[in-house]
């Protein structure tokens, strides 16, 4: 500990709200410190998203400390120890000092207690195993400060022994060297995690799919997604990217900071794995994805490859008849796949910048309103019912073809 590793200067750590709840925590014979990502991501120069507190207080003493202060305490998970505290709108994570008594994989029995060295014992990894006192001062019980400077994830103690608490481990190892971590990923942690592909089976679908949606969001995890086919455990989580590969990945990246592409991990997703519309609609229910995800999915691998030279009013037809999402992640796989072959083929070149201007055109995208109604028919004498709903079928075909051009009057002159 050193005041090169200490958190009081930043904004989240002087914030008055925190500070209210770090000192009620702290008073009379209780203590608190900052645990966990809050710290990790201060002393790398991250954004800090959520503020955990971990405490030798028993749950009930949080609640009811709180409820004394006025603040509202919500027991989030608090068999387990957790306590949500409301600080006038503020909420911090207030959980108790565990050890593990049993685990199987998947669930734990935690026994509370007063022992910080046995409390960051039990965390993942190492960089998550950080605290921070009531001065702000850095603890460090599990060597998190070394790994923290050379950007090293790596599970505390041993390895495997971590994974085999929680096999979710495995997926966490992966997708915090994607946000954190350089060079190569620890030897341990990928011979542990190898070891265990077999046991990912028994990991919850919802799990899963939200620590790869974490993994799939991060800057570049391209590195991660390759070690991860290298062990295994990509094919175990996505057996639809066996026969498909990650190829992609690298050109994809590189595509997404010229272009000033958002991170997008649907769109990583659909780049490692094959447009087939069941194989994707199995995918989404196996992994219990919410509908947005799932149809974006399904509007994907239904949507045709569009050649490069298309003409814009073209594209407008086929986005108005098909799906605005489809269209736009064909256009920019397409555009991904040219780019990363422009460099050696002048035929490539020509087909970037043709995806390039079609998926700008794609962007600005205004879906049109087609001008007619039953009410207009009605009025011409076609009886509500099959045959109206035929007629404003063809009318609006015609209408697509003219390109949106056809008035009102010029379809009901067609009538």
């Amino acid at each position: 500990m050193s005041a090169e590793y200490s958190v009081k200067d930043q904004s989240w750590f002087q914030n008055k709200r925190f500070q209210e709840v770090f000192a009620l925590l702290n008073a009379d014979d209780g203590e608190a410190r900052v645990a966990g990502g809050a710290v990790r991501n201060s002393l790398m120069g991250r954004d800090v998203a959520d503020v955990d507190i971990a405490t030798t207080l028993l749950p009930i003493d949080v609640v009811e400390r709180a409820k004394t202060a006025g603040m509202k305490p919500v027991p989030t998970g608090i068999e387990h120890g957790t306590v949500t505290v409301v600080n006038k709108g503020a909420t911090f994570e207030v959980t108790t000092l565990r050890e593990d008594i049993d685990t199987d994989g998947r669930h734990a029995e935690v026994r509370f207690g007063k022992d910080w060295q046995k409390d960051a014992n039990r965390r993942d990894l190492t960089i998550n195993g950080l605290y921070a006192d009531v001065d702000g001062n850095v603890i460090d019980l599990v060597g998190g400060l070394s790994d923290i400077e050379t950007a090293n994830v790596r599970f505390i103690g041993n390895a495997e022994q971590r994974i085999e608490e929680d096999y979710l481990r495995v997926l966490r190892f992966f997708r915090f060297f994607a946000q954190y971590g350089k060079g190569r990923p620890d030897a341990e942690g990928l011979k542990a995690s190898a070891r265990a592909v077999s046991k990912l089976s028994q990991l919850s679908a919802e799990r899963i799919w939200k620590e790869m949606r974490l993994l799939f969001s991060a800057d570049d995890p391209s590195r991660a997604l390759l070690w991860m086919r290298t062990t295994g455990v990509l094919t175990a989580i996505f057996p639809e990217t066996e026969k498909w590969g990650i190829d992609s990945i690298g050109p994809l990246m590189e595509t997404r900071a010229a272009m000033n592409w958002e991170n997008d991990p649907m769109l990583l997703l659909e780049a490692i794995i094959p447009p087939d519309v069941d194989r994707v609609g199995e995918l989404a229910s196996r992994l219990k994805m919410s509908g947005a995800d799932r149809d974006r999915l399904k509007h994907w691998a239904k949507t045709p490859k569009f050649a490069h030279d298309m003409a814009e009013t073209a594209l407008d037809r086929q986005i108005y008849r098909g799906s605005w999402s489809g269209v736009k992640d064909v256009l920019s796989l397409s555009l991904v796949s040219a780019r990363s072959r422009a460099e050696a083929d002048d035929a490539a070149m020509i087909e970037s910048a043709g995806f390039t201007k079609l998926l700008a055109r794609a962007e600005k995208w205004v879906k049109p309103k087609f001008p007619l109604s039953g009410k207009d028919l009605m009025v011409l004498g076609v009886s509500a019912g099959k045959d109206m709903g035929d007629q404003l079928k063809k009318l609006e075909e015609l209408w697509i073809e003219s390109n949106f051009n056809l008035s009102k009057s010029d379809l009901l002159a067609k009538l």
